[in-house]
């Protein structure tokens, strides 16, 4: 049976498949081969169809100027976002509603707004060299001196510094307390120390910056000081859900594609399909997915409906963790039912078989996701988790 969206949330399903579909597959390739990029004139076109498309400021509120979509929604169009490879699904802005909370009505409008305008792009400076999952282990920090702060500490993996107009830093108090600050890019201090390859090929970058005597005004600080770790969940839970959905969409493109191939490719006098190991592993991914599907879908839909954060936060957790592992199978899978093919760059299951690896690393390696877990279940048991 299909699982019981409504109206909306069905028309967004079918709004954003269309767009991913027409506009944003067909640059895969090209992207893959151009470092990530695509022409002026695609990109320009990519970030028009994805505001018609409704991509843009999904967890901000109407009267604000976004959309005021539920998680549930949310979670269905980040799963169609990610069918695309190569992050040609970031072509729309999506500021998240935890900065609503956490700002002043002049940081709202100084640093949120041109967000949600699409102006201009944040990034995030939480990862050091001794310091990923762990980010209470972070060792930058932030010194009070009369009316400003001076920030320091080198950060990795600054996703889209390369794009950004400013960034969130994450940095210790003489306190040990956590606290959050907005940096200008080009502020004094700040500093890219180089910029590595990953894996994949995206056009976002994530440098290794260091911030050297940041000087930053008491105006930049976000919320109370001390209080940087609860903002920093509320974006790892968020992050976490949406991950989710996307490694979803992942998978779900990968079974269309994999399933396509092995009905058109002739083997020992019959379609490729009719291998019954082929069969075994496209029935594996389809049970997989559909698990992944309602675990990511039901907590979203939790969210919506006012449940306690501390279980949310453990439920994302399980969404996470579970379907960016099933992601990274059913792309192992995918290489292997395309055989040579699938080997080839030029292929998405290739593509996504470098793409999808991050997704048990970042916002918090699988390893993590289960120590939350198990956490929760010692505190609240499991009925309170899962029943």
């Amino acid at each position: 049976m299909t699982y019981p969206l409504t109206a909306r949330a069905r028309e967004i399903q079918s709004r954003v498949r269309k767009f991913v579909a027409e506009e944003l597959i067909p640059w895969e390739v090209h992207a893959e081969m151009h470092d990530g990029e695509v022409p002026p004139d695609v990109l320009k076109r990519h970030q028009d169809g994805a505001k018609a498309a409704g991509l843009c400021n999904m967890d901000i509120p109407i009267e604000l100027g976004g959309q005021g979509l539920s998680m549930l929604e949310q979670a269905v169009t980040q799963e169609e976002l990610g069918r695309v490879t190569n992050a040609l699904g970031w072509c729309g802005n999506n500021p998240q509603s935890w900065m609503l909370k956490a700002c002043t009505p002049q940081q709202i409008e100084k640093w949120i707004q041109p967000l949600i305008r699409g102006e201009w792009h944040e990034c995030y400076a939480i990862t050091e060299p001794d310091a990923g999952s762990d980010v209470d282990a972070i060792k930058a920090t932030a010194r009070r001196e009369g009316d400003a702060y001076v920030l320091n500490g080198e950060k990795w993996h600054v996703t889209s510094f390369n794009l950004a107009h400013y960034v969130i830093f994450q940095a210790k108090l003489a306190s040990g307390d956590h606290c959050l600050f907005f940096v200008d890019r080009h502020a004094p201090g700040v500093e890219v120390v180089r910029t590595p390859a990953y894996s994949h090929t995206y056009r976002a970058h994530h440098p290794i910056v260091r911030f050297t005597d940041v000087k930053v005004p008491v105006e930049n600080r976000i919320g109370e000081e001390g209080g940087g770790m609860g903002f920093a969940y509320d974006w790892f839970r968020y992050e976490r859900l949406m991950i989710a959905a996307r490694c979803c969409g992942a998978a779900a493109r990968l079974i269309d594609e994999a399933t396509a191939f092995a009905g058109a490719r002739p083997m020992d006098g019959e379609m490729l399909s009719e291998k019954q190991a082929v069969q075994f592993m496209l029935a594996d991914s389809l049970t997989e997915l559909w698990a992944g599907r309602l675990m990511t879908y039901r907590t979203a839909e939790a969210i919506d409906a006012g449940a306690d954060v501390k279980v949310s936060h453990a439920q994302a957790s399980m969404a996470k963790l579970y379907a960016s592992e099933m992601a990274n199978r059913v792309a192992d899978r995918a290489v292997q039912i395309f055989g040579g093919r699938g080997y080839m760059r030029e292929n998405v299951a290739e593509r996504f078989y470098r793409e999808l690896r991050v997704d048990r690393i970042w916002e918090g390696a699988s390893e993590i996701q289960r120590l939350i877990i198990a956490n929760g279940l010692y505190k609240r048991g499991q009925a309170a988790l899962i029943e």
